[in-house]
Protein backbone atom coordinates (compact mmCIF):
# COMPACT_ATOMS: atom_id res chain seq x y z
CA UNK A 1 0.00 0.00 0.00
CA UNK A 2 2.80 2.42 0.88
CA UNK A 3 4.45 1.69 -2.47
CA UNK A 4 1.23 2.50 -4.32
CA UNK A 5 0.71 5.66 -2.31
CA UNK A 6 4.29 6.74 -2.96
CA UNK A 7 3.90 6.18 -6.69
CA UNK A 8 0.71 8.23 -6.73
CA UNK A 9 2.36 11.05 -4.83
CA UNK A 10 5.30 11.07 -7.24
CA UNK A 11 2.93 11.10 -10.20
CA UNK A 12 1.01 14.00 -8.70
CA UNK A 13 4.21 15.95 -8.12
CA UNK A 14 5.31 15.33 -11.70
CA UNK A 15 1.96 16.34 -13.21
CA UNK A 16 1.79 19.44 -10.99
CA UNK A 17 5.27 20.45 -12.14
CA UNK A 18 4.33 19.87 -15.80
CA UNK A 19 1.22 22.04 -15.45
CA UNK A 20 3.20 24.85 -13.87
CA UNK A 21 5.96 24.60 -16.48
CA UNK A 22 3.40 24.86 -19.27
CA UNK A 23 1.73 27.77 -17.50
CA UNK A 24 5.09 29.56 -17.35
CA UNK A 25 5.51 29.05 -21.08
CA UNK A 26 2.05 30.55 -21.57
CA UNK A 27 3.03 33.53 -19.41
CA UNK A 28 6.09 34.12 -21.55
CA UNK A 29 4.09 33.88 -24.77
CA UNK A 30 0.87 35.71 -23.90
CA UNK A 31 1.09 37.18 -20.41
CA UNK A 32 -0.72 36.38 -17.18
CA UNK A 33 -4.01 37.99 -18.20
CA UNK A 34 -4.52 35.35 -20.91
CA UNK A 35 -3.57 32.35 -18.81
CA UNK A 36 -6.18 29.61 -19.27
CA UNK A 37 -6.43 26.20 -17.64
CA UNK A 38 -8.07 24.82 -20.77
CA UNK A 39 -5.19 26.04 -22.93
CA UNK A 40 -2.66 24.56 -20.53
CA UNK A 41 -4.50 21.25 -20.60
CA UNK A 42 -4.61 21.29 -24.38
CA UNK A 43 -0.87 21.88 -24.69
CA UNK A 44 -0.19 19.02 -22.27
CA UNK A 45 -2.55 16.65 -24.07
CA UNK A 46 -4.81 16.42 -21.02
CA UNK A 47 -8.53 16.86 -20.70
CA UNK A 48 -9.38 20.08 -18.88
CA UNK A 49 -11.18 18.20 -16.10
CA UNK A 50 -7.90 16.47 -15.22
CA UNK A 51 -6.09 19.80 -14.80
CA UNK A 52 -8.89 21.06 -12.56
CA UNK A 53 -8.12 18.22 -10.15
CA UNK A 54 -4.71 19.81 -9.58
CA UNK A 55 -5.70 23.48 -9.82
CA UNK A 56 -9.45 24.10 -9.40
CA UNK A 57 -9.22 27.57 -10.93
CA UNK A 58 -6.97 29.85 -12.93
CA UNK A 59 -6.44 31.91 -9.79
CA UNK A 60 -5.12 28.91 -7.85
CA UNK A 61 -2.67 28.20 -10.64
CA UNK A 62 -1.60 31.85 -10.68
CA UNK A 63 -1.13 31.77 -6.93
CA UNK A 64 1.11 28.70 -7.22
CA UNK A 65 3.22 30.42 -9.89
CA UNK A 66 3.44 33.61 -7.82
CA UNK A 67 4.54 31.74 -4.70
CA UNK A 68 7.14 29.82 -6.73
CA UNK A 69 8.49 33.07 -8.19
CA UNK A 70 8.71 34.81 -4.82
CA UNK A 71 10.37 31.75 -3.28
CA UNK A 72 12.85 31.59 -6.13
CA UNK A 73 13.96 35.22 -5.92
CA UNK A 74 13.91 35.00 -2.13
CA UNK A 75 16.20 31.99 -2.19
CA UNK A 76 18.57 33.81 -4.56
CA UNK A 77 18.76 36.79 -2.20
CA UNK A 78 19.27 34.60 0.85
CA UNK A 79 22.00 32.57 -0.83
CA UNK A 80 23.83 35.70 -1.97
CA UNK A 81 23.75 37.16 1.53
CA UNK A 82 24.89 33.88 3.10
CA UNK A 83 27.91 33.77 0.78
CA UNK A 84 28.77 37.40 1.51
CA UNK A 85 28.41 36.85 5.24
CA UNK A 86 30.62 33.75 5.09
CA UNK A 87 33.27 35.84 3.32
CA UNK A 88 33.17 38.38 6.15
CA UNK A 89 31.56 41.14 4.08
CA UNK A 90 30.40 44.22 6.01
CA UNK A 91 26.72 45.22 5.92
CA UNK A 92 27.09 47.66 3.04
CA UNK A 93 28.73 45.03 0.83
CA UNK A 94 26.07 42.49 1.81
CA UNK A 95 23.35 44.99 0.84
CA UNK A 96 24.87 45.56 -2.60
CA UNK A 97 25.36 41.81 -3.20
CA UNK A 98 21.70 41.12 -2.36
CA UNK A 99 20.51 43.94 -4.62
CA UNK A 100 22.63 42.54 -7.46
CA UNK A 101 21.23 39.04 -6.84
CA UNK A 102 17.71 40.47 -7.13
CA UNK A 103 18.59 42.06 -10.47
CA UNK A 104 20.32 38.91 -11.74
CA UNK A 105 17.30 36.78 -10.89
CA UNK A 106 15.01 39.22 -12.69
CA UNK A 107 17.16 39.16 -15.83
CA UNK A 108 17.14 35.35 -15.80
CA UNK A 109 13.39 35.13 -15.10
CA UNK A 110 11.83 38.18 -16.79
CA UNK A 111 8.34 36.74 -17.16
CA UNK A 112 8.17 35.57 -13.57
CA UNK A 113 9.47 38.97 -12.47
CA UNK A 114 6.72 40.62 -14.49
CA UNK A 115 4.16 38.34 -12.86
CA UNK A 116 5.06 39.39 -9.31
CA UNK A 117 6.44 42.92 -9.76
CA UNK A 118 4.65 44.06 -12.91
CA UNK A 119 1.11 45.15 -13.62
CA UNK A 120 -1.64 43.44 -11.58
CA UNK A 121 -3.47 40.61 -13.33
CA UNK A 122 -7.04 41.74 -14.09
CA UNK A 123 -9.56 39.99 -11.87
CA UNK A 124 -6.95 38.37 -9.64
CA UNK A 125 -6.50 39.11 -5.94
CA UNK A 126 -3.49 37.50 -4.27
CA UNK A 127 -4.38 35.49 -1.15
CA UNK A 128 -2.68 35.79 2.21
CA UNK A 129 -0.41 32.81 1.63
CA UNK A 130 1.60 34.84 -0.90
CA UNK A 131 2.65 37.37 1.77
CA UNK A 132 5.37 35.26 3.40
CA UNK A 133 7.11 34.35 0.13
CA UNK A 134 6.75 37.95 -1.09
CA UNK A 135 8.59 39.19 2.00
CA UNK A 136 11.71 37.06 1.67
CA UNK A 137 13.93 39.54 -0.20
CA UNK A 138 12.86 42.41 2.04
CA UNK A 139 13.54 40.26 5.11
CA UNK A 140 17.10 39.74 3.94
CA UNK A 141 17.59 43.50 3.60
CA UNK A 142 15.98 44.09 6.99
CA UNK A 143 18.30 41.51 8.50
CA UNK A 144 21.33 43.31 7.09
CA UNK A 145 20.13 46.59 8.55
CA UNK A 146 19.45 45.01 11.94
CA UNK A 147 22.97 43.56 11.98
CA UNK A 148 24.43 46.97 11.19
CA UNK A 149 22.25 48.69 13.78
CA UNK A 150 23.32 46.23 16.46
CA UNK A 151 26.96 46.49 15.37
CA UNK A 152 28.58 49.74 14.31
CA UNK A 153 25.25 51.51 14.08
CA UNK A 154 23.35 53.28 11.33
CA UNK A 155 23.36 56.91 10.29
CA UNK A 156 19.73 57.91 10.83
CA UNK A 157 18.17 59.53 7.75
CA UNK A 158 16.06 62.66 8.31
CA UNK A 159 12.39 62.06 9.07
CA UNK A 160 9.73 64.78 8.87
CA UNK A 161 7.67 65.07 12.05
CA UNK A 162 4.46 64.54 10.10
CA UNK A 163 5.70 61.14 8.90
CA UNK A 164 6.64 59.90 12.37
CA UNK A 165 3.32 58.11 13.13
CA UNK A 166 3.47 56.25 9.81
CA UNK A 167 7.14 55.40 10.39
CA UNK A 168 6.32 54.00 13.83
CA UNK A 169 3.45 51.93 12.40
CA UNK A 170 5.58 50.46 9.60
CA UNK A 171 8.38 49.62 12.02
CA UNK A 172 5.98 47.83 14.36
CA UNK A 173 4.38 45.97 11.45
CA UNK A 174 7.42 44.54 9.69
CA UNK A 175 10.75 46.01 10.83
CA UNK A 176 10.85 45.64 14.60
CA UNK A 177 14.20 46.57 16.03
CA UNK A 178 15.03 49.18 13.40
CA UNK A 179 14.86 52.93 14.01
CA UNK A 180 11.71 54.30 12.35
CA UNK A 181 13.86 56.67 10.29
CA UNK A 182 15.59 53.67 8.75
CA UNK A 183 12.31 51.85 8.09
CA UNK A 184 11.03 54.75 5.97
CA UNK A 185 14.31 54.92 4.05
CA UNK A 186 14.23 51.14 3.56
CA UNK A 187 10.74 51.18 2.03
CA UNK A 188 11.79 53.97 -0.32
CA UNK A 189 14.97 52.08 -1.24
CA UNK A 190 13.05 48.86 -1.93
CA UNK A 191 10.68 50.75 -4.23
CA UNK A 192 13.63 52.32 -6.06
CA UNK A 193 15.39 48.97 -6.36
CA UNK A 194 12.36 47.34 -7.98
CA UNK A 195 11.88 50.42 -10.14
CA UNK A 196 15.45 50.23 -11.40
CA UNK A 197 15.06 46.58 -12.34
CA UNK A 198 11.69 47.21 -13.98
CA UNK A 199 13.09 50.07 -16.05
CA UNK A 200 15.84 47.78 -17.30
CA UNK A 201 13.60 44.80 -18.02
CA UNK A 202 10.77 46.73 -19.62
CA UNK A 203 12.94 48.83 -21.94
CA UNK A 204 12.88 52.27 -20.32
CA UNK A 205 16.69 52.39 -20.23
CA UNK A 206 16.96 51.84 -23.99
CA UNK A 207 19.37 54.42 -25.45
CA UNK A 208 19.65 55.98 -21.98
CA UNK A 209 21.81 53.64 -19.87
CA UNK A 210 24.26 51.41 -21.74
CA UNK A 211 26.43 49.94 -18.95
CA UNK A 212 23.48 48.84 -16.87
CA UNK A 213 25.38 46.55 -14.50
CA UNK A 214 27.73 49.35 -13.43
CA UNK A 215 24.85 51.81 -13.21
CA UNK A 216 22.86 49.40 -11.03
CA UNK A 217 25.82 48.68 -8.73
CA UNK A 218 26.38 52.40 -8.24
CA UNK A 219 22.70 52.97 -7.48
CA UNK A 220 22.62 50.06 -5.02
CA UNK A 221 25.52 51.73 -3.21
CA UNK A 222 23.62 55.02 -3.13
CA UNK A 223 20.61 53.24 -1.68
CA UNK A 224 22.84 51.69 0.97
CA UNK A 225 23.93 55.19 1.95
CA UNK A 226 20.30 56.36 1.96
CA UNK A 227 19.27 53.72 4.51
CA UNK A 228 22.16 54.68 6.79
CA UNK A 229 24.67 51.90 6.16
CA UNK A 230 28.28 52.90 6.87
CA UNK A 231 30.50 53.26 3.82
CA UNK A 232 33.05 50.72 5.09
Amino acid sequence: MNTVRGARERARIEVTAAIKDEARRALAAEGAAKLSLRAVARELGMVSSAVYRYFPSRDELLTALIIDAYDSVGAAAEAADARALADGAPPRARWIVVCEAFRAWALEHPHEYALVYGSPVPGYSAPADTVGPASRVAEVLIGILRAAHEGRGLALPPLPAGLRPEADRMTADFAAGLPPEVTVALVAAWAQLAGMVSFELFGQFHRVVEDRAAFFAHTAGQLAYAVGLPTV
